[in-house]
């Protein structure tokens, strides 16, 4: 397995930075300018990439008004046919290549999900540096073999696939020869209940399919994606639109962009945070140490009193002897005259008095 994988020049996995994608489906709302805005805004909150998808209607699906065709499953949607959603949410073609470019004077990674092989063969000509594949899409096993032959990263989310779909997408891309496949963990509801996620999978999902493993979250809020890269996420997908309220088919559940920006700014303290497996301390943590406890003379001495636990006691700061060596020192006699505040020392105790 690849432990690292790039994409136009950015690095996933290993110790690089959680992988970021603004998910900007049909927030545009069918206007070219607000598409621009949804990227400009995603640049703005730290997003590293943004995604479109590539379909039509026709291309997706077909258009009949049979039961089979109506969404009924209590989604946000329900009441339409599947054709009917798809022409409002798809993005045109012709604005792609546009976008494509804007996205990469921003500096933004652009890439899309595909949904046909008319589709694939649209991004080819633009060129896109990666494939994300949407878990409606795993089984479709012609599609996964014509993306994952043409060698190039692969994202594929799995919400909605069982375990056996994940082996054999994951089967179909090695057998073609490409091996350069990330697995998003994925609930496919919109918006996901936060106890139907199930972020504990994300680390085994890495250890069974052997991959980097990222998190296409729909939950609400920035919760879950800063606490997916706690336990090994290295990806963060997110829906992304300007406002809730403008409406639009997958705005409901899509972040604005102060809330986009605050996942990010939580993913990166989080990585700086997990940091590294070490028992070393800074230097700040050894200066610290200074005011840890240690042994001290608590009330004045002469020479040849006894230590007791009045006179002698482990307190702070650390200059004194180590507190280990306090019941070995309680019934000794101090070698001379100290007083309160004297940090304990082995000079200090009478050894002589012993052998006598």
């Amino acid at each position: 397995m690849r432990k690292e994988i790039i994409i136009d020049g950015v690095k996933i996995g290993g110790e690089a930075p959680t992988f970021v994608i603004a998910e900007m489906s049909g927030n545009h709302n069918m206007d070219f300018n607000r598409a621009v805005k949804i990227m400009e805004e995603a640049k703005k909150a730290g997003a590293d990439a943004i995604k479109i998808q590539t379909y039509t209607a026709d291309t997706i699906t077909l258009n009949s008004d049979k039961p089979c065709f109506q969404i009924t499953q209590g989604t946000l949607w329900d009441g339409m046919t599947l054709h009917k959603l798809y022409e409002t949410a798809y993005t045109p073609w012709e604005w792609q290549p546009r976008l494509q470019k804007i996205a990469r004077e921003m500096g933004l990674v652009f890439f899309s999900s595909p949904f046909d092989p008319t589709s694939v063969d649209f991004l080819e000509e633009m060129n896109v540096p990666a494939y994300k594949i949407a878990s409606f899409e795993i089984n479709d096993i012609p599609l996964l073999r014509k993306i994952a032959r043409l060698g190039k990263p692969m994202i594929i989310s799995t919400g909605i696939a069982y375990q056996s779909d994940v082996e054999l997408a994951l089967r179909t891309c090695r057998e073609e020869g490409n091996d350069q496949v990330i697995l998003l963990k994925c609930c496919s509801a919109y918006p996901t209940p936060y106890e139907d996620i199930n972020l504990r999978t994300i680390p085994n999902m890495a250890e069974t399919y052997d991959a980097i493993v990222g998190l296409s979250d729909h939950t609400m809020g920035t919760a879950v994606a800063g606490a997916a890269v706690a336990i090994g996420a290295k990806v963060i997908e997110k829906h992304m639109t300007l406002r809730r309220a403008d409406g639009g088919p997958d705005a409901a559940f899509s972040m604005e962009p102060e809330e986009f920006k605050e996942m990010v700014d939580h993913v990166r303290i989080i990585e700086k945070a997990l940091g590294k497996v070490t028992y070393d301390l800074t230097e700040k943590q050894k200066r610290e140490r200074e005011h840890s406890r240690s042994l001290f003379i608590a009330k004045d001495m002469k020479k040849g009193d006894v230590f007791t636990p009045e006179n002698l006691r482990s307190v702070r700061p650390a200059d004194g002897l180590h507190t280990m060596y306090y019941e070995e020192l309680l019934g000794k006699r101090i070698r001379c005259d100290a007083s309160l505040g004297t940090p304990m020392s082995f000079s200090l105790v009478d050894f002589e008095d012993e052998k006598e």
